[in-house]
């Protein structure tokens, strides 16, 4: 069972999201990294529908700027972590928030603001891998969007990541502006590298569990063993996927053990 929902957040945007299972059951909350919508996200809403079946509740929302939360102009890190806040005070239950890539930093950043929080699951965090750290990478990004360079700004954000990614989303209705929704991506990421992992973990008294596929790209599995080392309750594990996706069977699976508690 799924219901197509908004919430507005503390900051006034309206975010829509599918919500499958039912309200007060224990929940996960996905947070898709930089440009993926609920539509074209299928692996996601796979493992929502699993999970709901298995009695749970998963929250599925399009992020802030994108799909049916779409809305005008450069999206602040701030409004992301709103909406966050706002989708998980829905749940009515615990939640886990369930990161993935670049969207795993912006979960860090707002398991502060969730006040039933249950657990953190990070796939596949890119932390630790830009040539140059992230926080260098994001002000090179941020040169272009400020100088209204949106196509170089794509180009910039894409630059450590497999070429034919930007190649698909060269192909996008959306591209160029797009990119003005990964800003929350870009801030989250340079911030966690700046502070350090402890920082956003240390204080968390739950379960925090980074993953990585069994075929991944080099230096995930010692991003995840970072950020495991970095909370008090934290492990690395494998789990089946490959190239930054996981499989919906086995995530739906891992995740219903966290929910159980």
């Amino acid at each position: 069972m799924s219901a197509v929902e908004s919430v507005v957040t503390g900051a006034g945007d309206r975010v829509v999201f599918d919500r499958h299972g039912a309200a007060g059951a224990p929940a996960a909350l996905f947070i898709a990294g930089a440009g993926p919508t609920r539509a074209d996200d299928p692996v996601t809403t796979e493992t929502a529908r699993l999970l709901a079946e298995r009695g749970f509740q998963a929250l599925v929302h399009d992020r802030v700027g994108r799909g049916e939360s779409a809305t005008a102009g450069p999206i602040s890190l701030e409004r992301e972590l709103d909406a966050i806040a706002a989708l998980a005070d829905s749940a009515a239950a615990p939640v886990v928030l369930v990161g993935h890539s670049s969207g795993c930093a912006i979960a860090m950043l707002a398991a502060a603001r969730v006040e039933r929080l249950a657990g953190l699951v990070l796939w596949e965090a890119p932390l630790g891998l830009f040539t140059a750290g992230a926080p260098d990478w994001w002000a090179g990004v941020e040169r272009h969007l400020d100088a209204g360079e949106l196509e170089q700004a794509v180009a910039a954000y894409m630059v450590d990541m497999p070429p034919e990614w930007l190649e698909q989303l060269r192909q996008s209705p959306d591209y160029p502006e797009l990119v003005l929704s990964w800003i929350p991506d870009g801030r989250a990421l340079a911030a966690v590298e700046s502070e350090g992992a402890a920082a956003s973990l240390a204080s968390l008294d739950v379960p925090v569990l980074a993953v990585v596929g069994t075929e991944t790209f080099p230096g995930m599995a010692a991003a995840a063993d970072a950020i495991a080392a970095a909370a008090p309750h934290g492990a690395s594990e494998e789990l089946a996927g490959a190239w930054h996706s996981w499989d919906p069977e086995a995530m739906a699976a891992r995740l219903a053990v966290m929910l159980e508690g």
